[in-house]
């Protein structure tokens, strides 16, 4: 058996996109559109695995005026998780794309922010957790992860 990829559905296949290529680094590594079906999907990786992908589905708006299908909150999917070199400029650099650090790397270890389609990513830092540091170790939770 293989692990191939987690699979998450998306409203806006652009704002996500940009939040794990800009934000978190990813690579696409391919895309579908499949019009028959009405939907895309886009495939991403990470550099250092990236055969263990990420794929976003987006399922078209419906041809006729009947709503688009409701997700909910996303909260049964659970999270993905990264590794990263450095918990707090990763953290940094999110924020500085707006993302919002629902639970910062107080511990020098482990923070969770959450994609524009409310799914939750919890990054890993390393080897050891970094020492504590400002402006992250008196910062507050913010929202749910």
């Amino acid at each position: 058996m293989k692990y191939l990829h987690a699979m998450i559905r998306v409203h806006d296949l652009d704002a996500t996109a940009k939040f794990f290529t800009q934000g978190l680094g990813l690579a696409e590594t391919r895309r579908i559109e499949n019009e028959g079906g009405r939907f895309t999907l886009v495939y991403f990786g990470a550099p250092a695995n990236p055969e263990a992908e990420i794929e976003l589905t987006y399922n078209w708006p419906p041809a006729d005026d009947s709503p688009a299908e409701d997700y909910g909150s996303a909260r049964n999917f659970g999270h993905l998780a990264f590794e990263v070199d450095d918990i707090y400029a990763t953290c940094a650099h999110l924020q500085s794309q707006g993302v919002v650090i629902n639970r910062p790397p107080r511990d020098g270890r482990m923070a969770f922010v959450r994609t524009p389609d409310l799914i939750s990513i919890e990054l890993l830092q390393k080897g050891g957790r970094l020492p504590p540091q400002e402006p992250w170790l008196s910062m507050p939770n913010t929202g749910v992860w």
